[in-house]
């Protein structure tokens, strides 16, 4: 017997999660989201969010012990201590590496909407065509048509802060006035303009920082302080907890439930439907059941797949959603890590306002029109032109007044830019359940076997260079080209595993985000990506859940879902 039945059940309360409970509870549903981590609440558990690096015992930087504990994180920028405790637990949450797969996640409500680097982009036509017009992988079921008012719906609430441009290949949208660049960045935008002809350009971010008020919503604009990944007190940018949630709460709909692992649908084989959850409460060990009559999975790309792969293997030994032979596979990321910098003479009578949450952004120009090259796809570049600040190395001056003196002066203009690369979709690129390594919980755990194939190793050569070409072409000097450290995982862009398609004999989703095998399960997050695009996702998995549930809703008037 059902410890509880609610009309709707959401798993994670991520972006897409947290988008899923607000359009679920609008409409009318009692609904239940569940979280497998702790509460984090709005403004009160943001305790970092006025802290300067003087106010942490190693100045934010991460302890040895930190890196022992975390030793995924320590691979990258995550691990420090200004946002320790706002990733998952390592030790309790393991996985198994195949190939190296840098998995950075977040369990607590709000999930990474707490931590994203809120750059929000449109899909282009070109991005829901390339599979067909290549043939690779399946045809994504739907087009940039279908979407396009679901953007505008999405843009509006959350609050896009963006110019307008008349790109095909990155579409407009409904946009707040941008964070602005400043003059370094407009200078060199206008010399690209006048170097490529047109064809390059150098824009402002577009992101979810709102840079007017939203009092309908109790946030205020965006305050420059460039601390997001800390809470923002002010609900400057768009998370689960300034936008989503409090929507939600709001309707009298919701029912929250942190610390609960789902741990598999319950599917009814007569009727091919779930008919709810299995939850593993992760304090006190017991297990509960929660009926439905509908089921979003939004615990985040692979955690959905986990699920779906856990559940309902008396039918099907892969789980459910396995018929197609494609669940856990095509996974995806954005390779970057791959650019240039430089530094810029004179402009030293000029400075910005504030700590900006966002610079630049280049749009893809890689095989766009006429230009063809010897890899599919493209990249569009992230960066920013900025002062070197104190904590800048004075080499004249080695110690005393005069270094005091030198450091209390803003240093020379540098840029850099980033690429960030649109990875294909391949089937050999898969994650899969391992019974021979178990969680805290007991629970068998995820196996990466992930790695870039050889047309992102192309395209890593064009990601560099064509920075450095840009760079040298608007008057930088001592342009350095960059190509870190890369490991798929590392973009935090992690897509696939159940992508969307036409046929359920070669996708694990129709083009409404229902699971062929149970048409009342909906997967909105990053799993159901049919391919990847080169922008980042977070705008598109808002988009696609808002107009899953509408599909949802009608679907369960109409009793197609019974």
């Amino acid at each position: 017997m059902a410890d509880h039945h609610y009309d709707a059940i959401v798993v994670g309360s991520g972006i897409s999660g947290g988008w899923a409970a607000k359009e679920l509870t609008e409409k009318g549903l009692k609904v239940l989201l569940l979280e497998r981590g702790r509460n984090i609440e709005h403004i009160k558990d943001y305790h970092n969010a006025h802290k300067e690096a003087w106010d942490y015992p190693h100045r934010g930087e991460p302890t040895r012990q930190m890196k022992a504990d975390y030793p995924v994180l320590s691979r990258d920028y995550p691990l420090n201590e200004q946002t320790l405790g706002m990733w998952a637990d390592e030790q309790a949450n393991p996985y198994v590496e195949r190939q190296r797969f840098d998995w950075f996640r977040g369990y607590h409500v709000g999930g990474r909407s707490l931590l994203w680097g809120r750059q929000s982009y449109r899909w282009s036509p070109a991005d829901f065509e390339a599979n067909q017009r290549e043939g690779v992988a399946v045809d994504w079921p739907i087009r940039y048509e279908d979407l396009a008012p679901w953007y505008d719906y999405v843009e509006r609430f959350a609050g896009i802060a963006g110019t307008r441009e008349g790109l095909d290949i990155l579409p407009d949208g409904e946009f707040l006035p941008p964070i602005p660049l400043n003059r370094v960045e407009k200078d060199v935008a206008a010399r690209l303009e006048q170097s490529f002809g047109g064809r390059r350009h150098l824009i402002h971010s577009r992101v979810a920082n709102i840079t007017q008020p939203k009092p309908e919503q109790n946030r205020v604009n965006c305050q420059f302080r460039n601390k997001c990944w800390l809470g923002c007190p002010y609900g400057g940018y768009f998370s689960t907890q300034s936008a989503t949630l409090p929507v939600a709460m709001a309707t009298g709909n919701l029912t929250l439930r942190p610390f609960s692992i789902v741990t598999q649908v319950l599917y009814d084989k007569d009727r091919g439907r779930a008919r709810g959850v299995e939850v593993l409460d992760a304090e006190n060990g017991q297990t509960y059941e929660y009926t439905a009559d509908v089921v979003f999975l939004n615990a985040s790309t692979f955690n959905s797949t986990w699920v779906l792969m856990n559940s309902a293997t008396d039918v099907w030994p892969g789980g459910l959603g396995s018929s197609s032979g494609e669940l856990g596979h095509n996974v995806m990321d954005h390779h970057f890590r791959a650019g240039a910098s430089g530094e810029i003479e004179g402009y030293r009578d000029t400075y910005y306002f504030g700590r900006r949450p966002a610079g630049f952004y280049i749009p893809r120009f890689r095989n766009v029109g006429d230009d063809r090259r010897d890899y599919l796809r493209g990249f569009g570049y992230q960066g920013s032109a900025s002062r070197e600040r104190w904590d800048r190395e004075v080499a004249e001056v080695s110690h005393g007044a005069e270094l005091k003196q030198a450091l209390s002066q803003p240093g020379g203009w540098s840029i850099g830019m980033t690429a960030f690369g649109e990875m294909l979709p391949r089937h050999a690129n898969r994650i899969s359940l391992d019974h021979g390594v178990t969680d805290a919980w007991g629970l068998p755990v995820l196996a990466m076997d992930v790695g870039l194939g050889d047309n992102e190793r192309a395209m890593r050569r064009d990601m560099v260079q064509d920075a450095v070409d840009m760079l040298e072409a608007a008057g930088v000097q001592n342009v350095t080209p960059e190509e870190g450290d890369y490991a798929p995982g590392m973009g935090i862009h992690e897509m696939g595993t159940a992508r969307m398609g036409r046929d359920p004999a070669t996708s694990v989703l129709n083009a409404h985000n229902q699971v062929w095998d149970a048409p009342n399960v909906y997967v909105t997050d990053g799993a159901c990506m049919t391919s990847s695009s080169c922008v980042n996702p977070s705008l598109t998995y808002m988009a696609l859940t808002a107009r899953a549930v509408d599909h949802a809703v009608r679907e369960l008037k109409r009793g197609n879902l019974a």
